[in-house]
């Protein structure tokens, strides 16, 4: 099944359209002097540790030609671990090694690496091959998430991650992005993940979209993905808007991780999110953008402003098709 609608259509069921995506919300909510916040993920990193936001732990960063000899040493202490620049985008550029084969390295995929070859990876991170506007860049070196077991089934490969939009300290929409062979184990909906809407009150998967196409499973392992409970949903809420306060952004896209022992833990934060996330929930997002822009006294407190977001959702109409 896939989506027909005309842009008029889209417009009165509450779809949010790039131009006035950038125009009403980031633009008049998200101040430019804070953008190296989340865009560089370093900064990202930093500002989550001196709040207590748990994230993916840093094991070096590569600055400079001369430290890519230090990747083989910091390989010898951690058999499995991700490479990625820090000011890259779309999911582009990272490279996760999650095993080793004698004097070779495993991809995600199986495939095998030799150490020169990871060195080659993040001396292109240093030119800035993945960077945004290709600036010279820093290669990070992080823990490699295991995720929770119950993605076992709707995975392939790489680790899924929960996007959650908040918007004036308000979550506002969730969706799990699910990598497949066709995005080569990313969870990037461009290059072919699953965008598998979450119901925000409850917790619980609705329907997906695969390359625009409706689906209820997963296009490679075929499991249901619809009727998923997602474990520790309340605390992937707090996390989200604790993570929108800390960095004062009013229009944010947080990616979330659910580690298999550590839980959940923030991956990435967006200040320009994307739109698909309309498409995988099958809502539109602009009703209650306008909704909590409108209201005149939004709570304060987290818990508050938690309750508040369930009852928006439990009252969306605004189906995409």
């Amino acid at each position: 099944m896939r989506f027909f609608s005309t842009p008029r259509e889209l417009r009165q069921r509450g779809v949010l359209g790039m131009n006035q995506r950038n125009v009403d919300f980031i633009m008049r909510y998200n101040p430019r002097k804070l953008y190296p916040l989340v865009d560089n993920k370093l900064e990202t990193k930093r500002v989550a540790l001196e709040n207590g936001i748990a994230v993916p732990e840093l094991y070096g960063v590569v600055e400079i030609e001369h430290q890519i000899q230090d990747i083989e040493s910091i390989l010898a202490d951690h058999r499995s671990l991700v490479i990625k620049p820090a000011h890259g985008s779309g999911g582009n550029g990272i490279l996760v090694i999650n095993g080793r084969m004698g004097n070779y390295f495993r991809k995600a995929n199986g495939s095998l690496l030799a150490i020169k070859a990871i060195q080659h990876h993040a001396s292109n991170i240093l030119s800035g091959m993945y960077s945004l506007g290709g600036v010279p860049d820093k290669a990070i070196l992080e823990y490699r998430v295991d995720f929770d077991p119950m993605f076992e089934h709707i995975s392939y490969q790489g680790v899924p991650d929960i996007r959650i939009i908040v918007f004036k300290g308000i979550p506002t929409a969730a969706m799990i992005r699910l990598p497949t062979r066709d995005s080569d184990g990313k969870a990037n909906l461009h290059q072919g993940a699953v965008g598998l809407g979450v119901h925000l009150t409850t917790g619980e998967t609705t329907w997906a979209v695969h390359r625009n196409n409706i689906v209820d499973q997963h296009p490679d392992t075929g499991y249901k993905t619809t009727g998923i409970e997602i474990p520790h949903w309340d605390s992937i809420l707090r996390l989200a808007t604790q993570c929108a306060d800390k960095v004062g952004l009013g229009y944010l896209g947080v990616d979330i991780v659910i580690d298999r022992k550590l839980g959940p833990l923030m991956l990435e934060l967006n200040a320009r999110p994307g739109l698909n996330i309309q498409l995988a929930t099958g809502h539109g997002l602009l009703s209650n953008l306008l909704k909590i822009e409108a209201h005149p006294d939004l709570p304060t407190e987290l818990d508050a402003r938690l309750d508040f977001a369930k009852g928006l959702h439990q009252s969306e109409d605004t189906s995409v098709v």
